[in-house]
């Protein structure tokens, strides 16, 4: 018997599924026959899953293969997919998009059993997203981890195609080979975007810089699937010329990305400096918005 999850129903009508290191927010509109029925649906798919990744762990922290996929489970499969475009070229190994992977999977069971209006799976800030007809999603984006930040937000729509959100960077949950403080990727799947976010945020790098402090990765994390590869564990003061060179080195990634219809766009950010890469509006949020916000 699978191991249950810790289900916990939210005040705002959103629910809290949690396993292991999986740690996931859905929300859902529409009928509330239909909403029960998708988190009922969302339970029964989550319960499990963990232990399906756990079963072919060490694979999946193997570099894919562009041509091959010896992995038998869904979710791992699909993992596997997204990276295999950049295999090629670098290092990669399919848990670049776990995280965005899982999210896809919760949703995709949902959407099986229930209408819904809008709906989405946050796995950490890995997004996967349901819009139909008029439905909106925000997105909130900050420029800097302090309170010297400038908070920005975009919106998508039902007709961008838009269904997965993701973001990467030095500051995340996962190691990051770049100095990026946070790379927020669109995409046609979340674990196209986790994928893409991963790819983006180690190539705005400064490689052999001073200022950057690196580690190999088993040295934090001993079964780390970056292995003795170098992962970013600070960065100091660079100046506006360095800011420049690495922000230029991601932008020139996430436009092959988008050229090759990988992405649907990209905002890349770093000691306060942002780029983005693709036509997309990001509003200014004033001051005065966020505490009317929280009133």
């Amino acid at each position: 018997m699978s191991r249950q999850p810790q289900i916990a129903p939210l005040p705002d009508r959103r629910l809290h599924l949690q396993d292991g290191p999986i740690d996931l927010i859905i929300g859902a509109d529409g009928p509330e026959t239909e909403i029960r029925a998708a988190y009922r649906a969302a339970v029964e798919r989550f319960t499990g899953l963990l232990d399906e990744l756990c079963s072919e762990l060490p694979d999946l922290r193997k570099a894919a293969d562009r041509e091959r996929c010896s992995l038998t489970g869904i979710v791992a499969r699909r993992m596997h997919m997204v990276v295999a475009p950049f295999a090629a070229e670098m290092f990669i190994t399919p848990m670049a998009a776990v995280a965005g992977a899982v999210a896809e999977e919760i949703l995709g069971a949902m959407l099986s059993a229930a209408k819904l209006t809008r709906a989405y799976v946050n796995n950490g800030g890995d997004i996967a997203l349901h819009l139909r007809d008029a439905a909106t999603f925000s997105v909130g984006l900050m420029d800097r981890p302090d309170d010297a930040g400038t908070m920005r937000r975009m919106t998508l729509r039902a007709n961008d195609g838009i269904r997965g959100v993701a973001t990467s960077g030095r500051r995340g949950r996962s190691f990051s080979l770049g100095i990026a403080d946070a790379v927020t990727v669109l995409a046609r799947s979340a674990a196209q975007a986790d994928a893409a976010a991963t790819v983006i945020g180690n190539a705005v790098d400064l490689p052999g810089h001073s200022a950057v402090v690196r580690r190999p990765a088993y040295e934090l994390q001993p079964d780390s699937d970056l292995g003795h590869r170098l992962v970013t564990c600070e960065v100091g003061d660079l100046c506006d010329a360095d800011v420049a060179t690495a922000l230029a080195s991601g932008e020139q990634a996430a436009q092959t990305l988008l050229a090759d219809g990988l992405i649907e766009g990209a905002v890349l950010q770093l000691a306060g400096n942002i780029r983005i890469v693709g036509a997309r509006p990001v509003e200014v949020i004033r001051p005065s918005q966020l505490r009317a916000a929280a009133a």
